[in-house]
């Protein structure tokens, strides 16, 4: 009797974490089709190098913003960033001209893998999204990531996430579910580990 009660117990689990897991990646599946990020990799790991890709970064902002202030959604984004990329390296090498050591700067977009990240007023799950890419001379140090369509990186608080969201097409549970906090991605995130760490045991 114990035996079966423990069973059925683990069923239930199994079939909680699996489900869970599969809304997860729906989630962030639906989360990459309705966004842009942004991802700035600095020369080098250096202090100077470091504070240097967060000036090329602002540089890079203001223009994505400017090209993309009209935008509806993701794909008109997307689609706008393809067809100036060279204008965008451009405000990025302008402002690498100023700077004591200038870099060469490459830019591109494509699909890129994300891990997991927690910023001040949103998380967004791991997983491949759309990229603005900007690499910066040996492109060896550490990233910046945010998003730029909607442009979630430049809110500071819930009520402009929800506005910033609502500009490029997020569902109203979607925005609740980004604006979570940690501890709830935490969870959500683990159960899904565990469940690929089952699957490759399994097999």
């Amino acid at each position: 009797m114990k035996k079966r009660f423990f069973l059925w117990v683990l069923l239930v689990a199994f079939t909680a974490l699996v489900l869970g897991s599969v809304e997860t990646l729906w989630t962030q599946q639906t989360l990459a089709e309705k966004t842009v990020r942004l991802h700035v990799i600095a020369n080098s790991d250096s202090k100077a190098d470091q504070a240097q890709k967060l000036r090329i970064r602002d540089a890079v902002l203001e223009e994505v913003s400017a090209l993309t202030a009209s935008c509806t959604d993701a794909q008109e984004a997307r689609a706008v960033l393809s067809a100036h990329l060279s204008e965008v390296e451009a405000a990025a090498s302008a402002a690498m001209a100023t700077e004591e050591q200038p870099y060469p700067v490459a830019v591109s977009l494509g699909i890129e893998e994300f891990p997991t990240r927690y910023y001040d007023t949103f998380t967004l799950p791991a997983g491949s999204y759309p990229a603005l890419r900007v690499s910066i001379g040996a492109a060896g140090g550490h990233n910046w990531w945010c998003v730029v369509f909607p442009s979630l990186c430049t809110a500071a608080t819930s009520d402009a996430l929800k506005t910033c969201a609502e500009v490029g097409g997020l569902e109203d549970s979607e925005t609740e579910l980004i604006s979570g906090g940690e501890e709830e991605y935490t969870l959500r995130f683990k159960s899904f580990e565990w469940l690929q760490q089952l699957i490759d045991w399994l097999s």
